[in-house]
């Protein structure tokens, strides 16, 4: 009886290690494309009501932004996406991005992922890979 109850035991821990969160891709847990593209779409609400940084999409082509936006981060999440946008230098070169716009945009983000109920470890997991990202963007 020892013998079969560790081949169960064994045989469950197996069983939970496929269901693993961590062998989740990011991806996956931010609700795979339905979930970026709720991101997507709440942060561009979050950017059209934020009178800070509004003014620096004035000119922008919304479609294409959300288009590149959502493919950014899914492919930046783990998601079947690749990145064809152009560089962060190259798309706000010009723009003048400071930090305080730069943390108002975060701050938005953060909004929507709290109002989507994202886990904290979630969100700060794309945080983390967004972040890099200031050094391209900001004025210099």
């Amino acid at each position: 009886m020892v013998k079969h109850s560790g081949l169960v035991i064994a045989c469950l821990l197996m069983l939970l290690g496929c269901s693993n969160p961590a062998q989740t891709s990011l991806y996956q847990r931010l609700g795979a494309e339905q979930g970026i593209n709720a991101i997507v779409d709440g942060l561009l609400y979050q950017i059209e009501h934020d009178e800070r940084i509004v003014h620096h999409f004035a000119d922008s082509d919304i479609g294409r932004f959300r288009a590149m936006l959502a493919e950014q981060l899914c492919d930046l999440t783990g998601g079947p996406c690749q990145y064809s946008g152009s560089t962060m230098q190259e798309s706000h070169t010009g723009f003048n991005i400071t930090l305080a716009d730069y943390d108002a945009l975060v701050e938005g983000l953060i909004k929507v992922m709290q109002r989507q109920q994202i886990s904290l470890a979630d969100q700060n997991a794309l945080l983390a890979l967004l972040a890099p990202m200031y050094k391209d963007i900001s004025y210099r």
